[in-house]
C-alpha cells in the first residue's frame, strides 16, 4: 500500500480476513477545488481526467491496473452484479459479488455507507454501497445470497462498513422514520428524537443488525463520520449545508490478490 491508504487500509484486517482491502479519503489526489483532492467518482462535474488519475493512484495501492478497479453506476437499489471478468462500462447497480482474483470491487460513497464482504477459505469477496434507500430494501441480504450463490458459506462471511455519516450529523423527518417502522416496529430503536422535532437516525447501527440477522460473525463498522471529518472525507450532507453544489466520491475498495 502507498500513502493514500495507510491511515484506512488494513484498519479491520480481522474483520476482513486480511484480505487486501482500503477505506479511501479525500487526501493524495490531484483535483482541485470542491473535489480536492482523491475524488474517485465519474458521477461528479470534476474533470474526467482528473478522476482517471485518481483511480489510476487508487488501483496502484491496491496492487491492479485501472481497468481492474471496477465501480458501479449506484442508483439506491438492491441490483448486485456479479463479476467473472473486468468490465469497462458501469452498471446501474448498487453492489458487485465476485470469485475471481486480481478484480477490485468498489462502493463509492458521500455519507452513504459502503460495505466490504469477504468469504477467503471460498474465495469470494463483495462491495456494496448503502444510502438508506438500499438499507432499508434489503442491498446487503441481496449481496449476502449472490456471494452464497457463487459457494460462499455464511458463517466465513466477514464484513465491514466503512466511513459513512453518523448519527450525530443524520437528521431526518417523521415521514422517513415512518418508512422503518412500517417495515419493521423494531427500527424505532435506530432513531433518537432531537430539539427540533426530528429525528437522528443510526445508519451504521441498522446495517450491522442486518448483517447480524442474515447470520453474519464477524462484522465491524469504523467509527469514523464523514460529514464531522469533512477535511478528510467527501460528504453531500455537508457541503449542501454549506450551499455548494456538487461534491466528490470517497472509495472503497476489496481484491483478491490470489
Amino acid at each position: 500500500m502507498n500513502d493514500l491508504t495507510v491511515k484506512f487500509a488494513h484498519v479491520l484486517d480481522q474483520v476482513l480476513d486480511g484480505v487486501e482491502h482500503g477505506f479511501f479519503g479525500r487526501k493524495g489526489g490531484v483535483s482541485k477545488g470542491v473535489y480536492q483532492s482523491l475524488n474517485a467518482g465519474f458521477g461528479s462535474n470534476d474533470s474526467p481526467q482528473d478522476v482517471t488519475e485518481n483511480r489510476k493512484r487508487i488501483a496502484a495501492a491496491m496492487g491492479t491496473n485501472p481497468d481492474n478497479l471496477l465501480s458501479n453506476h449506484q442508483i439506491h437499489s438492491t441490483k448486485v452484479v456479479v463479476i467473472t471478468k473486468p468490465i469497462q462500462t458501469r452498471q446501474q447497480a448498487d453492489a458487485f459479488v465476485t470469485d475471481r482474483p486480481n478484480i477490485a470491487l468498489s462502493a463509492l460513497s458521500a455519507d452513504c455507507a459502503p460495505i466490504l464482504f469477504c468469504d477467503k477459505k471460498a474465495g469470494i469477496i463483495g462491495a456494496a454501497h448503502a444510502g438508506w434507500r438500499g438499507a432499508l430494501a434489503g442491498i446487503t441480504d441481496e449481496t449476502i445470497k449472490a456471494m452464497l450463490n457463487l459457494g460462499a458459506k455464511r458463517s466465513q462471511i466477514h464484513a465491514a462498513i466503512g466511513p459513512c455519516i453518523s448519527m450525530k450529523n443524520y437528521e431526518v423527518g417523521a415521514d422517513f422514520l415512518s418508512q422503518f417502522i412500517n417495515d419493521n416496529l423494531g427500527n424505532r430503536k435506530f432513531f433518537q428524537a432531537n430539539r427540533h422535532g426530528k429525528y437522528q437516525f443510526d445508519l451504521k447501527a441498522y446495517l450491522l443488525s442486518r448483517l447480524k440477522k442474515q447470520g453474519l460473525r464477524n462484522i465491524q463498522a469504523l467509527p469514523d463520520c464523514t460529514y464531522a471529518q469533512n477535511d478528510e472525507f467527501f460528504s453531500y450532507r455537508y457541503n449542501t449545508h454549506k450551499g455548494i453544489a456538487d461534491y466528490g466520491r470517497n472509495i472503497s475498495v476489496i481484491i483478491r490478490n490470489q
